[in-house]
């Protein structure tokens, strides 16, 4: 049975402020954490430039499972998200509760992976014995944050989908603020905590999650939206249920995994040209969270609000809608684009790497400003696909990308062994070869009549 009339509606509309209205919190979401992030890489740079390389590594490794986190959420909001255009809300609660059992689940073989499979990936592919063992070590002590991660990222399919993603930023705002305290008291042994260096920023990083989770949690509880939805009520396994999530969500989960896999390949390549190129990439890797925050926070707007508005049978409405995201999407990235080309030397200035860092990057900055334009619109399209229900399409459109991706990554970096800067011109391929079958496949209208 649906909710009465009694309670606002969860349904959307299509003008700018919509858009606005749900896009910027997620915006200010994503980018706190993304803020905590790069002043992490800037106290690791203080520490040492190899302490910097290896965050590199370990930070697309522990992001490997914070994307299959975010896969699941994906397909759980577009889950959400249809059914409060269907106005079905009785549904959402128990969607909520097996997204999280699925969550504790893949957080358990996130950590028995780390701990049994990926020292010896490590070993088998890094070069250095010392950054080797220091990245072993630093993720056995970082992994024990995924399951707070995982239940975390929960909170996004059900405040996003159910349209009240302003609530978003007060979590993330808490995680934030902890970490960045506890990684300048715990890397260096300030106000009487013992110096871990390295390891004190996995350390500060499960600490700033556990408090996250707990704050967005108390949110959901007093703003009684546990309550509206029942969303601590059925706990129980209910398998159509959890078959349903997956269904949606697996395929995206994939996409999102070989995505970063990827990633991390690269890395490896980047490795191999010695340290400094390793943390010339890592600092590009801020760039992208950093500056790719309001992109992504309209690729989710995106993927919401087009299952919403196929949840209404507002069919017609689709394209016009995806458009006008993607024109605000790029608008923000063009201004990020300018001021990073105006201010590239100011923006590398701050990890404190001296002139042969700067030097080479700043054109791989250039080349990264460039890739982020094309990021702004694959994402909105590519999200859409999501928002369809045509998750598998997603998994497709990803698995060519990438195929193309690792080809040209390996023959430019090792085979040919150019410039990281040739090397990063990747990402520009990457995100055109998402974004030209993403934009195909809606305009083909193959979607319509997709159940979810």
């Amino acid at each position: 049975m649906s909710e009465s009339g009694t309670t606002p509606s969860l349904q959307v509309n299509i003008s700018s402020k919509q858009i606005l209205a749900i896009s910027l919190p997620i915006a200010l979401a994503i980018l706190v954490p993304q803020v905590n992030f790069v002043i992490n890489n800037i106290f690791l740079g203080a520490l040492s430039s190899q302490a910097l390389a290896i965050a590199g590594i370990t930070g697309v490794y522990y992001l490997i499972f914070g994307v299959m986190s975010q896969g699941l959420n994906n397909g759980l909001q577009a889950l959400i998200s249809r059914r409060a255009g269907e106005n079905r809300v009785d549904e959402i609660g128990i969607l909520f509760s097996q997204g999280v059992i699925i969550s504790l689940f893949l957080s358990v073989i996130g950590i028995a992976f780390t701990y049994f499979i990926a020292p010896l990936i490590f070993n088998a592919l890094l070069h250095d014995v010392t950054i080797k063992n220091a990245t072993i070590d630093f993720l056995k002590i970082r992994i024990w944050g995924l399951p707070f991660l995982f239940i975390y990222q929960m909170r996004n399919a059900l405040l996003v989908g159910t349209n009240q993603s302003k609530f978003l930023i007060i979590g993330t705002a808490t995680e934030a603020i902890v970490n960045i305290f506890l990684d300048y008291s715990l890397i260096f042994g300030h106000f009487g905590f013992i110096a871990m260096g390295l390891n004190g920023a996995a350390y500060a990083s499960i600490i700033a999650e556990v408090l996250g989770l707990l704050v967005i949690y108390l949110v959901i509880h007093y703003q009684k939206i546990g309550a509206r939805f029942e969303l601590f009520k059925r706990f129980t396994i209910q398998w159509d249920y959890i078959k349903l999530i997956l269904v949606q969500s697996a395929p995206i989960m994939t996409q999102y995994m070989i995505s970063i896999i990827s990633w991390e390949f690269f890395y490896i390549l980047i490795e191999h040209r010695g340290e400094q190129s390793l943390a010339v990439s890592n600092a590009m890797r801020n760039i992208f969270g950093f500056f790719g925050s309001f992109t992504w926070a309209f690729a989710a707007t995106s993927n919401t609000m087009v299952s919403n508005i196929i949840g209404q049978n507002l069919i017609d409405k689709v394209i016009p809608l995806i458009n006008k995201i993607m024109k605000w999407s790029f608008g923000f990235a063009l201004i990020v684009f300018i001021l990073l080309n105006l201010f590239a030397s100011q923006f590398l200035s701050i990890y404190g790497q001296g002139d042969g860092f700067m030097s080479e990057g700043i054109p791989v900055l250039r080349v990264v400003s460039f890739a982020l334009l094309l990021m702004s619109i694959a994402t909105v399209w590519l999200n859409a696909v999501t928002g369809t229900g045509q998750s598998k399409i997603n998994l497709w459109i990803e698995f060519f990308a990438i195929v193309v991706y690792i080809a040209y990554s390996y023959i430019t970096i090792e085979y040919l062994q150019l410039p990281i800067t040739i090397g990063w011109v990747c990402e520009i391929i990457y995100w055109i070869c998402l974004l030209i079958p993403s934009y195909l496949y809606i305009k083909s209208m193959r979607w319509k009549g997709k159940v979810i």
